[in-house]
């Protein structure tokens, strides 16, 4: 667990359990698109399906965090993300003023 994790009092088992979580849920999400029905040549159904897959890629990314040690870290100002924004977006890469610069 990293440092700065720690330091927000969230504990690594707890981690893992939302971010497992939220990847099955976003793979549900997409495995129910495509027994949908609808052709892949549907704009809407192509740009659910991206997000849902950039999604799952942020969530690769937040367990690669995790087991390196820089889980809870914004990537762009190096602080803690607060420990209520990792509960509620367990893959979230950035802090708050952050998000809101990348936007």
């Amino acid at each position: 667990m990293s440092l700065d994790a720690s330091r927000a009092g969230l504990h690594p088992h707890d981690v893992r359990q939302r971010l497992e979580h939220a990847r099955s849920s976003r793979l549900a999400q997409v495995q129910a698109l495509d027994e949908s029905g609808r052709g892949t040549d549907d704009p809407l159904l192509s740009e659910q399906k991206a997000a849902i897959k950039q999604t799952l890629e942020e969530i690769a990314e937040a367990f690669a965090r995790l087991e390196d040690g820089t889980y809870g870290t914004c990537l762009v100002c190096a602080t803690p993300i607060p420990a209520e924004r990792l509960e509620i977006l367990p893959h979230t890469r950035y802090c708050v003023a952050c998000r809101l610069r990348t936007s």
